[in-house]
């Protein structure tokens, strides 16, 4: 019944500690998107792909008491900490659940920015198009952000990298 739970909580036990979000929306499913089997459902956002369920589960494992949620206030706006209590801990050793190798792809993804992964996770959901479709479909939906085309390019080879790590 937790197994999903149990997968999300070793994506936790990897990563030591997420901040943000958003963020945490775009690891996972860029873990997705390279084969990890999560299987939360995402659709399309304001900030790329978001996933309803993954919000849901993340809540249900703050209020199991196996994730710590902790709320910073910035200059105008809330970030939020994430990382696996004792409790989760002790969850986690008794599960059974096997994922393959994804630590190194956690750390690579850990080190860029929010909105570089809102980038990369917004070329991947569009995967299906060919590459200068893609290009087109995200200066479309992300015109706000104002992506160049080093951006871009940075992003290419981001998933490149991501698709090779095990």
């Amino acid at each position: 019944m937790l197994a999903n739970h149990a997968k999300l909580m070793k994506f936790f036990m990897s990563s030591g500690e997420i901040v943000g979000r958003k963020k945490l929306q775009k690891m996972i499913y860029i873990l997705k998107k390279c084969d990890v089997p999560f299987e939360e459902k995402y659709e399309f956002h304001f900030y790329g792909p978001y996933s309803a369920e993954l919000t849901v589960r993340i809540e249900e494992l703050c209020n199991l008491g196996f994730i710590a949620e902790q709320k910073e206030k910035k200059s105008n706006y809330y970030q939020y900490r994430y990382a696996v209590t004792d409790n989760g801990q002790d969850f986690l050793n008794q599960s059974m659940v096997e994922l393959p190798p994804f630590e190194e792809k956690i750390q690579q993804m850990k080190e860029k920015s929010s909105r570089f992964l809102e980038l990369v996770s917004t070329m991947l959901f569009f995967d299906h198009l060919s590459n200068s479709e893609i290009e087109e479909k995200v200066q479309v939906v992300k015109k706000s952000s104002n992506y160049t085309a080093e951006d871009l390019q940075q992003a290419w080879q981001f998933i490149e990298e991501m698709k090779q790590l095990h």
